[in-house]
Order: C-alpha cells, then sequence, then structure tokens
C-alpha cells in the first residue's frame, strides 16, 4: 500500500472555477479563475493553476480526481463526479466539526445544507429558479450603482438607514435601485439594502431546514462582511467565519472523497 495519496477536487461552477490539491489530507495550494465559455477548458485551466500554486508541473499524474459543481459532468480528467451539495458539507465540516448548517451562496443559486454531527448532508433547501440571493444578483446591483463588489460590501457597513428593497426578482429590484438613486437615497443605504434583502432571502432558506449551529457561509458573497452582518442579526446567532477561502470549499470536499477513494482502491487490490 502506498504511503501517500495525491488527489485533486475540480469545482466548476457557474461564474467561477476552483481546483485544489491534497496529500495525505493536506493542502497544496488551489486556483480560483472566472469560467470560460466551455467546462471543460475552466477544469483544465483551474488544475493548471492549482498545480502551479503547489509548486508541481502542469500535467503531473494524480491518483485520484473528483469533479462536482455545475459543470462537473463536463471534466474530461474526472475520475467521478459528485454532487456539490455533499461536496459543500463535506468541506466545511471538515475544517470544523461543529458545522451543523452550511449556506452556500453560487453564482446562479444558494443553498442551505444540514450536516449531521457525523459530517453527513441529512437535508438541504435550493433557491435555483430566481437569481435572487446568488452572485449575480449582486452583480447586478453592484453595476447598477457603478461600485466593485467590495465596495458594494464596504459602503453597506456605513449606513445608518438602510434603504427598503422589497422585490426578489432581479430585474424588478434593479428598476427599485434605479428609482433610489433618482431620488436621492445614499448608495451606502442602498447598499445595505441590498445585503438586508437577500438576507432576508437566505434566512428563509435556513429555516426550511431548521436553523442549527454552528452556521457558516461558503462561496464567494461569504466575503461580503455586510451581508454576513445582516444575515446574523435576521438569524440571532453568529456566522462562523471558515478558515480557508470560501470560494473553494467545495473544491476541498471533491479532493477529500478523491482522497477516500484512492485509499479504497489501494485497499480493494
Amino acid at each position: 500500500m502506498p504511503d501517500t495519496y495525491f488527489v485533486g477536487g475540480c469545482d466548476v461552477g457557474s461564474t467561477t472555477g476552483k481546483a485544489l490539491l491534497m496529500r495525505d489530507g493536506e493542502v497544496l495550494g488551489y486556483s480560483i479563475i472566472p469560467c470560460a465559455v466551455r467546462p471543460e477548458v475552466t477544469a483544465r485551466q483551474a488544475l493548471d493553476l492549482a498545480l502551479d500554486a503547489a509548486g508541481l508541473s502542469a500535467g503531473v499524474e494524480l491518483d485520484y480526481i473528483v469533479g462536482t459543481g455545475y459543470g462537473r459532468v463536463r471534466i474530461p480528467f474526472a475520475s467521478e463526479n459528485v454532487s456539490e451539495i455533499t461536496c459543500h458539507g463535506l468541506g466545511a465540516f471538515h475544517l470544523n466539526q461543529s458545522d451543523r448548517t452550511l449556506i452556500d451562496i453560487g453564482g446562479q443559486d444558494c443553498k442551505v445544507i444540514k450536516i449531521s454531527p457525523k459530517g453527513k448532508v441529512v437535508d438541504f433547501a435550493m433557491n435555483d429558479k430566481c437569481a435572487a440571493g446568488t452572485g449575480r444578483f449582486f452583480e447586478a446591483m453592484a453595476r447598477v450603482l457603478e461600485i466593485t463588489l467590495e465596495e458594494l460590501s464596504e459602503l453597506s457597513l456605513r449606513s445608518q438607514s438602510p434603504a427598503q428593497i422589497t422585490s426578489q426578482c432581479s430585474v424588478f429590484a434593479e428598476s427599485e435601485v434605479i428609482t433610489l438613486l433618482n431620488e436621492g437615497a445614499e448608495i451606502s443605504d442602498i447598499a445595505a439594502g441590498i445585503n438586508e434583502a437577500i438576507a432576508a432571502r437566505l434566512s428563509s432558506l435556513v429555516r426550511k431546514v431548521g436553523l442549527e449551529e454552528d452556521v457558516t457561509v461558503s462561496g464567494g458573497c461569504a466575503k461580503n462582511r455586510g451581508l454576513i452582518i445582516a444575515l446574523e442579526n435576521k438569524l440571532g446567532v453568529k456566522v462562523r467565519e471558515l478558515e480557508m477561502d470560501p470560494q473553494v470549499i467545495g473544491a476541498l470536499g471533491a479532493a477529500l472523497v478523491a482522497g477516500r477513494r484512492a485509499r479504497e482502491s489501494t485497499e480493494g487490490k
């Protein structure tokens, strides 16, 4: 039996591709890139950059690779593909075994995943029919406000009177934001209102599976401190910060699955 397993996880989402490499449970390197037109191109570019981050040459052979995410079935070099719900839950639990509720905010959907004390996904709720509450929604709002996503987060923290954003539809919400701008509302108040509206939507999704601590958030929107504070206020609990970039949690979970498969494969021989 080999003493070491070199494995990888590749998470191709709707807006970004992530790859993460591990050797015997230790993270060697990872990458986060914007998606190319085709998932297979995104996957290859993400893997090559992860190899580079790990100080390895492109083309190095891995013992096992698991694909996950929106484009997981289009990753030609993956040994198998696994649901992103399973991978995100496993990745979060690996970082903190007290995690019980994971909120994953993706580019085009958001998910709330309930995790058992043994790290198994026992329930989940998903919003995949509307962009509200997703990365795309925040990008659209930032574009209307002519600010970056980072500025949206920073400005929202300065607000003393968050604006009311009532629409759950991205198109109608854009109209609301434009109206608020025309009425002279402060950009900081509009930014805070956007975070408040999304926090309310996410908290409703959490209630569907049942709130249980610890609660954590994955995905690029987890970097929006204004959203996290708004979510904490809605849920009445603290949101635990991940000890790794929240965008690579799915890739981490996929790599952990790959590690298990590599060991099982060897032990079965």
